[in-house]
């Protein structure tokens, strides 16, 4: 099976190499291909580009793999790859494994996310794989925790969507694999540290505000790895009161 592995780190970023030997040693063929800049928080953002009728390429070795630096966010290296961009169309898309959680609201924001999102638009399925940030990162841990799923994946439904996130311990540490909703809030958060007449000041934090027990968030915190599935990027299957709304406009 042929894997799209991409991230939105970057195309340098340790994570991306660890995801990439997972597939390999899943015995699939990896794919990779990541933005040649770090995208994180871009979403599904198709731009901006440095020219809007040419995304440039460079062909890189990582680990020993031939990659594509691509200079372009994460949800059109997707695109791109379901179109022929870098050989035949991928089968399945892994994306990460990303330096830091993606729980929560903070999943609208992440490209992480939207790589598997694209791909479920593309009739795809795909496996969003993240860890909580530290030192030092413990990219086997999160590489173990993500095997069986991707396993999982390659006999699952089209369109399957999962999004793993895994403590930034050793394996022996983690409490278990808990599948869990998404939290109203992320593990991560943005705050305003100032401001002035030419701008704001922010940064991103973890989360200090008391988070709702048994979600992805909380779980992450309390030590689990937590799973979710997410809907692909497509029209609910639901009659809307069309008419009605057309009458009382």
């Amino acid at each position: 099976m042929r894997i799209l592995v991409t991230n939105d780190d970057g195309i340098d970023s340790p994570g991306l190499v660890a995801l990439a030997g997972l597939v390999g040693e899943a015995g699939h063929t990896p794919v990779v291909a990541a933005p040649a800049h770090d995208q994180s928080g871009v979403a599904a953002a198709l731009g901006p580009l440095d020219d809007p009728d040419r995304v440039s390429i460079e062909r890189v070795s990582m680990d020993g793999l031939d990659a594509h630096a691509v200079h372009a966010p994460t949800a059109l290296v997707v695109m791109l790859a379901m179109q022929g961009g870098f050989g035949e169309a991928p089968d399945l898309v892994v994306s990460g494994i990303n330096n830091g959680p993606n729980t929560g609201r903070s999943t609208l924001h992440s490209a992480t996310v939207a790589a598997v999102l694209v791909a479920g638009y593309h009739g795809r399925s795909g496996l969003a794989v993240s860890q909580v940030d530290g030192v030092p990162q413990r990219w086997s841990t999160a590489a173990a925790m993500a095997r069986p799923l991707l396993e999982w994946l390659c006999d699952a439904p089209a369109t399957t969507l999962l999004n793993l996130n895994v403590p930034n311990v050793d394996p022996d540490e983690v409490l278990g694999l808990r599948q869990a909703g998404l939290a109203v809030v992320g593990g991560v958060e943005t705050v305003i540290r100032g401001r002035d007449e030419t701008g704001i000041d922010i940064d991103l934090v973890p989360t200090s505000r008391e988070l709702p027990p048994g979600f992805d968030s909380t779980l992450l915190r309390e030590g689990w790895a937590t799973v979710s599935a997410l809907a692909p990027p497509t029209a609910l299957d639901i009659d809307l009161p069309t008419e009605r709304w057309w009458r009382n406009r």
